[in-house]
């Protein structure tokens, strides 16, 4: 079907077409009448095959024709992104898109002017249990990547948002974005929608097993490739020699790595020319260089990357432009690559089907996550077939892999709600918002859950009570005629942190006493559920008992008695002690090493810690407001990674926690000095250069009275609107 035949306005087929978009898919064709007829949607289709496009046409018709007002909803930031830019797109129509993501305690009013908003889920409950007045006029809800309700961490958050919005609004739209699973009619029942289901792509996708230098297809074809000594590099070669692209997906993060590193002289041998990558210099020696940093460089100017959570969200973000844009030939890649973002090549090789999990060894990746790495293959335009190829060492491992992933089923999902730890959150958001002021309207909110379509209510109700027991013991909610929360539940709820989190903050704010060492905050921070604590490695356990030995007088929380609390303890003071270290400006290379991580977890560990510093601020408040000072220091510190006389030079754009150092131990140590000092003499402190400094005094002379300091963010600590890390979602 043509775009002229579908009814929408010239202006959108004008866009559309600039975009190359000049016919319609054959899932798309089926899906959009009922989109644009205001129905519930559930479009369950490969990769690639276009429901992105039926979300927005859907949403210009509720903006354009009907005064509506839109929400996106995503499971990852940087797939918010990428939406974000697709629909500013439209912007030339008179709409307005913004992007959501982060800041969880505010309720945004501004976001009341804009018609499309993308919102993560965490960030779209947020703005829920702040009971954000704008959010009334939400007419439609687009749940991208529906198929991600059956994450524990990330799944029950959208599954409640789904739920809060249908509650509060029953006409409203919901389309539902997902990829092929087996019950997906089952979230179409659930939702009370329309059911499109579909295997079409718009580039064929071959997928296959190779063994012994041959690839055998599903369909029966074969083909051989050429040894190369590696079977890894012989895949890659084939690809990039025929003029496509090729994405590797192995297991580990030090896989990743040492592939890249091992291929890249080849790599360079096949494109002879160095590769160019605009923004690459600045971005990997920006500020404090690191290994990890250093050696994607040398592979990326040789057309080769890794990628994976241990890379900074920039670095990640380059990777992947630079793949896009053709530059970059070959990524390799641990799985969550492949969570929704778009990112195709001409072949796509799995390495490993399994992966190894903490609690049990090594387990089988599920067959949905395979397809979702195969539905990579293929560039629509680019390409005329994608290959997925998985590796077999033998015979009858290729007879394992060709029926249980390639011809096999993608797994039923399942709601994940039921989880008590889960739990606790959302029935005192429920509680804190109105949205249930009695057992009876907390489990008839949760009737309208995925949980209770696919199992039933009752298995909510005995968890349900004991949770209303531990909040109401906690001093979070009042139980009388009716269960109502108070001032500290309410503050918990819009803090978007784990009700035992607060305890513990709780704790150890009445513990607090002025001129505490702030270590004993690192610590409390550290032994919250929202704080993914470090593991203690072989030989450790010493070392961080010293620590204790020596140290137990600084900290807030007393040791456990409980002697298999105990290692969970050591592992929370270690944790601390990677965050001291920032702030005491350990350089970043010497704490990754130390502490076995990359640039991404330290930076995910920093984003979390500095949202539960302010949290914890905020509650002393209520609990000790002596602490306040202490904490609201402490905040800044940790964004930056300081110590305390580097505040004020440390805001300056550009200058970050080397460089203020650097101007520090010059003698620039205020921003009065800064001010009243000759350029070239700024300029002359190792890594400032003239550039930078021109720039340190263009935002001065935006203060020009002495003593003034450069404004800065409010100690809300915003959230920035780049991909920063994953809210706990560090398992990559």
């Amino acid at each position: 079907m043509v775009l002229e035949k579908l009814g929408i306005p010239d202006d959108v087929v004008e866009i559309l077409k600039k975009d190359g978009i000049v016919t319609l898919y054959p899932p798309q064709e089926e899906a959009l009448p009922h989109a644009l007829a205001g129905k519930n949607l559930v479009l369950a289709v490969p990769t690639a095959s276009g429901k992105s496009l039926v979300a927005y046409l859907a949403a210009l018709k509720h903006v354009l024709e009907r005064g509506g007002k839109v929400l996106y909803i995503v499971p990852l930031r940087a797939l918010a992104t990428e939406k974000y830019e697709d629909l500013k797109k439209f912007e030339e129509l008179g709409i307005r898109v913004e992007m959501s993501v982060g800041d969880f305690d505010t309720p945004d009013p501004e976001l009341e002017k804009f018609d499309i908003i993308v919102a993560t889920s965490e960030k779209a409950d947020s703005l829920l249990r702040h009971r954000s007045r704008w959010l009334e006029r939400i007419s439609l809800v687009v749940a991208d990547e529906i198929h991600l309700i059956h994450d524990p961490e990330r799944g029950p958050t959208l599954e409640i948002t789904l739920a809060r919005f249908r509650r509060f609004n029953p006409n409203i739209q919901i389309i539902a974005l997902s990829a092929t699973i087996k019950n997906s009619r089952e979230l179409a029942d659930w939702l009370n929608a329309v059911h499109i289901s579909s295997n079409w792509r718009p580039v064929p996708l071959k997928e296959g097993v190779l063994c012994e230098g041959i690839i055998k297809f599903t369909d029966n074809t074969m083909r051989e490739i050429r040894d190369r000594g590696d079977v890894v590099w012989s895949l890659i070669s084939d690809a990039i020699l025929t003029g496509g692209q090729c994405l590797i997906f192995v297991n580990t993060r030090k896989s990743a790595e040492s592939l890249a590193v091992r291929y890249a002289p080849k790599m360079k041998e096949i494109l002879k020319d160095r590769v160019e990558i605009d923004g690459l210099d600045d971005l990997i020696d920006e500020d404090e260089s690191t290994s990890v940093g250093k050696r994607l460089k040398s592979c990326m100017r040789k057309g080769i990357a890794f990628h994976h959570a241990g890379l900074t969200n920039e670095q990640r973000k380059l990777v992947e432009k630079s793949f896009r844009n053709g530059t970059i030939k070959c990524i390799i890649a641990t799985p969550t690559l492949a969570a929704g973002i778009n990112l195709p090549a001409r072949m796509v090789v799995i390495r490993d089907v399994y992966r190894y999990e903490s609690d049990v060894g090594n387990v089988s990746i599920p067959v949905l996550e395979i397809k979702q790495m195969c539905g990579r293959a293929g560039r629509p335009r680019f390409d005329p077939y994608g290959e997925a190829v998985l590796i077999a060492r033998n015979e009858s491992e290729m007879s394992f892999l060709m029926e249980n992933y390639l011809l096999g089923e993608p797994e039923e999902i399942f709601s994940k709600l039921g989880n008590e730890a889960v739990l606790r959150s959302h029935i005192l958001a429920a509680i804190a918002t109105g949205v249930a002021n009695s057992m009876e309207t907390l489990m008839t909110f949760f009737s309208m859950t995925f949980f209770a379509h696919q199992v039933s209510i009752t298995g909510l109700g005995e968890a349900a009570e004991r949770i209303i027991e531990f909040l109401e013991k906690e001093g979070m909610i009042r139980v009388n005629e009716e269960i109502l929360p108070t001032f500290f539940g309410r503050r918990v709820s819009d803090l978007y942190i784990d009700p035992l989190t607060a305890v513990r903050l709780r704790d150890a704010l009445k513990a607090y006493k002025a001129g505490s060492s702030d270590f004993g905050f690192l610590h409390a921070i550290c032994s919250t559920p929202d704080m993914r604590h470090m593991y203690l490695r072989r030989g450790e356990y010493e070392v961080i008992e010293e620590v204790y030995s020596l140290r137990k007088n600084e900290l807030l929380l007393p040791a456990p008695e409980d002697l298999t609390e105990y290692e969970f303890y050591l592992s929370e003071l270690k944790t601390a002690c990677a965050l001291e270290e920032w702030i005491e400006e350990v350089g970043e290379e010497e704490i990754l090493e130390r502490y076995n991580m990359g640039p991404g977890d330290l930076r995910n560990k920093v984003e979390i810690a500095e949202w539960l510093l302010y949290s914890m601020r905020e509650l002393a408040n209520i609990f000790n407001r002596e602490a306040y000072p202490a904490l609201n220091d402490l905040v800044v510190r940790l964004r930056y990674g300081v110590r305390k006389e580097l505040l004020d030079l440390v805001r300056l754009r550009g200058v970050g926690r080397v460089r203020a150092r650097m101007l520090f131990n010059s003698g620039f140590r205020t921003l009065d000095d800064l001010r009243n000092a000759e350029l070239h003499a700024i300029a002359r402190v190792p890594r400032i250069g003239e550039a930078l400094a021109r720039s340190i005094k263009a935002q001065l002379e935006t203060t020009t009275k002495p003593g003034l300091t450069v404004p800065s963010k409010e100690l809300r600590v915003e959230k920035e609107t780049t991909l920063e890390g994953q809210r706990k979602l560090t398992d990559f």
